[in-house]
């Protein structure tokens, strides 16, 4: 549903794009340059970089060493590829992924400068580079970022109406990660809808009207529905080997089976919303966006565009897929990370920074100010709940649990060991990168009260515990006002999205009965390291500690 092809359209240069994509990529190495070689985080340590393991050592695509989610194995295969070239290390898989990210960027700007201009793609490309959630998973092994580089090349070329380049992206886009096809389906969707509206009914669709308007929606649904179909063989395959389509039933329950429900998905959509549009300082730009539609009306701002015209279908394009990603996200998903929004939000800035560059004179300017708000986000951490794999608040907690699982290793190395997943993994998993020997595991759900009370009833079965914070939680008096006054109260938090209070060291200590002999925090995340007493350790304790111990 695309208009006619303009000058811009036309196909660039691979030499014109390869330099794009050799800029971005120095670029953005030098800004992670001292994230390279941190041992891997939550997610990467639970899955992603076993899977990997797994394809390197045995060339299996379905995962033995975790639980198979069912996730597509194409971004897996290019980590184990790098490491079957360069080696095993932190380093080689970040590098490999930074690849990655600056393929996606360069579609992002790509998809911008057939949309607008090279201003536009250069400052929304800019954008996206630096804010907060798409800087932190640049070097991460997931594979949300890669999977919306290959949707905003797949973009592109539906935009362009090249339709074998159009089925490719989105295929691989697909095959990186499931929840991509939605935007190739959707774009199917809003081309089929286009046709259907201009008759009266479905009968008269396909006996009448315009021949060329037939065609024409044909031409552009039908490699989006192609370009479906290697995930559907993926998932074939994926039943063939382990009796199941979409994941383990455990992953299944939690992230679809579970979200399907109505209160649920209202406010799954209030907070997908936020972080299309606010999350994370994006909301300097989207305000900044809005004022300027509000305060100069599209026929006031004609003769003082600048630049080419974004048109109505492209941008209708964009709409489409952000739309839907927010509506899907909300339906699905345990966790409501912003990480799998990364589709939609560039295109929000897209469309943004279009806004001010099509309105506004100082539209640099303003945009610089953006970048700034990014770049300051990496590092504060916000007034409100948020994951720390969206900022620097991750490196936090790399750090943190290196520093306590060295001390653990060093200084009780045959230690039966009480914790959570995932630092469960981390020292019990040497490749991980945390320690050097395997430790043995007592492994627990989490570290609320009553997770706690139940491992003190079993305290002959540990040595020491291995305590941390498992989410970000502010716990100021304003932000709990806040939580009172808008209605987001814990217990809807912990019916519809798993929430629970870590209990403090102190806490934990006294109820496990140990003592703390390691504990360390930073900027709102803590561990801690406990070791049990015994009842006979104690009783010698208190004997060396009385008088007549001493004589």
């Amino acid at each position: 549903m695309n208009g006619s092809q303009t000058p811009l359209r036309q196909k660039s240069s691979s030499t014109y794009l390869s330099l794009v994509f050799a800029a971005l990529f120095v670029v953005i190495f030098l800004l992670h340059l001292r994230l390279l070689q941190l041992p891997y985080f939550w997610d990467e340590a639970g899955y992603y970089i076993p899977a990997a393991r797994d394809i390197l050592l045995t060339g299996s695509l379905i995962p033995h060493s975790t639980s198979s989610n069912g996730h597509p194995p194409l971004v897996l295969a290019w980590i184990a590829l790098w490491w079957k070239v360069a080696g095993y290390a932190p380093l080689v898989t970040r590098s490999a992924m930074l690849l990655l990210a600056a393929f996606a960027l360069t579609g992002v700007f790509r998809l911008a400068e057939i949309m607008a201009d090279r201003n536009v793609a250069i400052a929304s490309t800019a954008c996206t580079a630096l804010y907060p959630v798409c800087f932190a998973q640049s070097s991460l092994a997931q594979v949300d970022l890669a999977a919306a580089g290959f949707v905003f090349w797949g973009m592109a070329a539906y935009i362009q109406r090249r339709p074998v380049a159009t089925v490719c992206w989105f295929a691989l886009a697909g095959l990186s990660k499931e929840t991509a096809i939605l935007a190739p389906v959707s774009l199917a969707g809003w081309e089929i809808l286009g046709l259907w509206t201009r008759h009266t009914s479905l009968h008269r669709l396909w006996s009448e009207g315009d021949r060329r308007a037939k065609a024409a929606a044909l031409i552009g649904a039908a490699p989006l529905l192609i370009s479906v179909l290697p995930l559907a063989i993926w998932y074939g395959y994926h039943y063939s080997r382990t009796g199941y389509v979409f994941g383990n039933p455990q992953f299944f329950q939690y992230n679809v089976a579970e979200t399907l429900k109505l209160p649920r998905f209202f406010l799954a959509l209030i907070l997908r919303i936020w972080q299309v549009a606010g999350y994370l300082h994006l909301w300097v730009l989207t305000l900044a966006a809005l004022l300027a539609l509000w305060i100069l009306p599209l026929s006031q701002s004609d003769s003082d565009v600048d630049g080419p015209r974004m048109s109505r279908s492209d941008r209708m394009t964009l709409y489409i897929v952000i739309g839907t990603y927010v509506i899907a996200m909300a339906l699905i998903g345990g966790a409501i990370l912003a990480r799998y929004m990364l589709p939609a939000i560039p295109l929000v800035i897209i469309l943004s920074v279009f806004a001010l560059r099509d309105r506004v004179g100082p539209w640099r300017a303003m945009v610089l100010c953006v970048a700034l708000a990014f770049v300051a986000a990496w590092f504060w951490n916000p007034p409100y709940g948020f994951s720390p794999e969206d900022n620097l608040a991750y490196r936090d907690y790399v750090i943190l649990h290196e520093d306590a699982e060295r001390f653990l290793e060093a200084r009780y190395p045959m230690a039966r060991v009480l914790t959570a997943w995932p630092a469960s993994d981390e020292i019990s998993r040497p490749w991980l990168g945390y320690i050097t020997r395997p430790m043995r595991v007592v492994r627990i759900e989490d570290f609320s009260l009553n997770s706690m009370v139940t491992a003190a009833d079993q305290v002959s079965s540990y040595d020491a515990a291995l305590v941390f914070s498992t989410k970000y939680e502010l716990g100021t008096r304003l932000w709990d006002r806040l939580q009172r006054f808008t209605g987001l109260r814990t217990q809807w938090k912990t019916r519809y999205f798993a929430f629970h209070r870590d209990l403090p060291p102190a806490a934990a200590a006294q109820i496990l009965g140990g003592r703390i002999v390691f504990s360390e925090g930073r900027q709102g995340q803590w561990i801690a390291v406990i070791k049990i007493e015994r009842v006979e350790e104690a009783q010698h304790k208190a004997l060396h500690l009385s008088p007549a111990g001493s004589e």
